[in-house]
């Protein structure tokens, strides 16, 4: 019988200091949003907000799902998620912005 370590051998194993990286990155984020909410930028506050959310949820799926080293498979799975996703918001905000609201 092998070695069952051997099965997982082909896998990418990312630096520790790539994870302290984006680990500080994602601290930094989480201060900027902090920081963004305190401002007063009136209609720009939540887009602001989903800005720095969308590029912290990105270097989580990049790094520490491993997606960034993964397959085509694996990456185009990821892709196709946020392409729905986005048909999902936009049939939802088309629902919404065309209801009469009296």
């Amino acid at each position: 019988m092998s070695n069952p370590n051997e099965i997982h051998a082909d896998h990418h194993v990312g630096h520790v200091s790539t994870y302290i990286i984006v680990f500080l990155g994602l601290l930094v984020g989480t201060g900027l949003t902090v920081w963004a909410a305190f401002q007063d930028w009136g209609i720009f506050n939540a887009p602001a907000a989903l800005l720095i959310a969308c590029v912290k949820a990105g270097a989580v799926v990049l790094f520490f799902m491993h997606v960034k080293d993964s397959n085509k498979l694996i990456k185009t799975t990821v892709v196709g998620g946020i392409f729905w996703l986005l048909i999902l918001f936009t049939l939802t905000m088309t629902d919404f912005l065309t209801r009469g609201w009296h």
